[in-house]
């Protein structure tokens, strides 16, 4: 990849004029145990480059700060996924939040362009025809996923319209802006998650002077330039995953299923059941319930299996193709070099040999065109971004949480969880409270600092 290339296109985006203020019709969202939160549908561009090609609407919530005389004023949610529905959370799911911050903000979440309330995609898979297996081993596996990925896009552009072409990141943090424009505020300040935290780290990035503060937990790196460095960071993070999950095995005796002398442990169990089973799937499962900290549970379904019960069979990461496939260039160029880059991973994950974010690459084969290229951010608001990651996170790994640390110097400061688990603010009361005191008052914590496990 021509790494010159990203950095001039960011380069030369200009930051655009602030978009009119939309007025926001609130209403009742329907649902009598959250009366006090409100509703709306803000209507953005479907191409922000050519705003008179028609429009789309977005799905918003608000939920108003508890303490109304001491309101700081809004906090924008940052949904992960791609495509988490963020204005469900905050009708639904806005317990993650501390007291403190629901009574001294204003809470607002949105539906990204392209999902559930928000003119959301449509796909038919069946028309395609089968869908190949996520996991590559032939170049007629290659040839016959450039087909099927072809045939799959083909229809859901027709069924979709002209957003099909529009999902990408840099349309969805135009949105941001446009929210905040209808919201009348001057600045926001901004929470994101997982997927969330490339929306905020490009919004920020864009937009510096209407960042109040900004909290990004569980961390995405759009630096690394190449699909080698793609999945080789991403196989480092889950295989370190995976060794936190077996050494607490080894450690937990009887509360770990795997351990006994049929059994051997977790290790041999795994290596056992890879030789045996679709590994792919094996590692979609343990993705989920490494990412939860589920370690228990995962032990005990590996066990079953083991036992010979059924296995889950996974044909989707959730890998949303408009939104994800237009953020990210991961150019593979036939059967050769896949197997190549995952003789890559092989390498440096001796337990898992891929990570199952593989599929990432199966699922945007052959897209055109990625038009927000991986690049080192360049980021200069007034208060520093707080970055938030457990050190065992086995989908956005602690590597990138540091990578998007050193690329933002004195602009971003990182606090580690010690334990493991994916969404780093609801996993330990002092990450917690550092998140919510730099919310509220802007305290920025030493550079450094972590939290210890409870």
């Amino acid at each position: 990849m021509n790494l010159l290339l990203p950095l001039l296109i960011a380069a030369a985006l200009p930051v655009p004029a602030p978009p009119a203020a939309a007025a926001l019709a609130w209403h009742d969202c329907g649902d009598a145990k959250n009366a006090d939160v409100r509703c709306a549908m803000l209507t953005v561009p479907i191409d922000w480059a050519r705003p008179g090609r028609g429009t789309i609407e977005l799905s918003v919530a608000r939920r108003p700060a508890t303490d109304q005389a001491h309101k700081l004023g809004t906090l924008v949610w940052g949904p992960g996924g791609p495509w988490d529905p963020g204005a469900d959370r905050v009708v639904n799911g806005y317990e993650r939040f501390s007291t403190t911050i629901r009574s001294r903000f204003d809470i607002v979440g949105f539906d990204p362009r392209g999902s559930n309330g928000s003119h959301p995609v449509r796909c038919d898979p069946e028309a395609a025809g089968a869908r190949p297996a996520p996991v590559l081993t032939s170049q007629a596996d290659f040839d016959a996923t450039l087909d099927y990925n072809r045939r799959l896009w083909a229809g859901c552009r027709s069924l979709t319209g002209p957003l099909w072409d529009h999902a990408d990141m840099l349309s969805n943090i135009r949105d941001v802006d446009a929210l905040r424009a209808a919201l009348g505020e001057r600045q926001i300040s901004f929470h994101g998650s997982s997927y969330g935290t490339l929306l905020g780290e490009q919004y920020a990035e864009h937009y510096p002077q209407r960042v109040r503060a900004m909290v990004l937990e569980s961390v995405d790196d759009h630096s690394v330039p190449t699909t080698a460095a793609f999945l080789t960071s991403q196989a480092a993070a889950f295989e370190d995953a995976f060794d936190d999950f077996a050494g607490w095995c080894d450690e937990a005796g009887a509360a770990c299923s795997l351990n006994n002398d049929e059994r051997g442990g977790a290790r041999t169990v795994w290596h056992r059941l890879i030789g045996t089973h679709n590994q792919f799937d094996l590692l979609a499962v343990g993705l989920k319930r490494l990412k939860d900290a589920d370690y228990a549970v995962l032990a005990d379904y590996l066990s079953g299996v083991d036992d010979g019960g059924p296995a889950l069979h996974i044909t989707d990461l959730g890998v949303v193709t408009p939104a994800f496939c237009a953020d990210w260039s991961l150019p593979v160029r036939n059967y050769a070099e896949y197997r190549a880059l995952l003789d890559k991973t092989a390498k440096i994950a001796n337990d898992t040999g891929y990570p199952p974010q593989v599929f990432a690459l199966t699922n945007c084969l052959g897209w055109r065109p990625v038009v927000n290229t991986q690049h080192p951010l360049d980021v200069h608001t007034k208060t520093p971004i707080l970055l938030l990651n457990s050190r065992h996170d086995a989908a956005t790994g602690l590597n990138w949480a540091k990578s998007v640390e050193r690329q933002l110097g004195r602009h971003g400061v990182l606090v580690t969880y010690d334990g493991a688990g994916h969404g780093a603010y609801t996993l330990n009361e002092c990450m917690k409270k550092t998140a919510d005191d730099y919310l509220v008052s802007l305290t920025v914590p030493p550079r450094g600092k972590t939290c210890p496990i409870d």
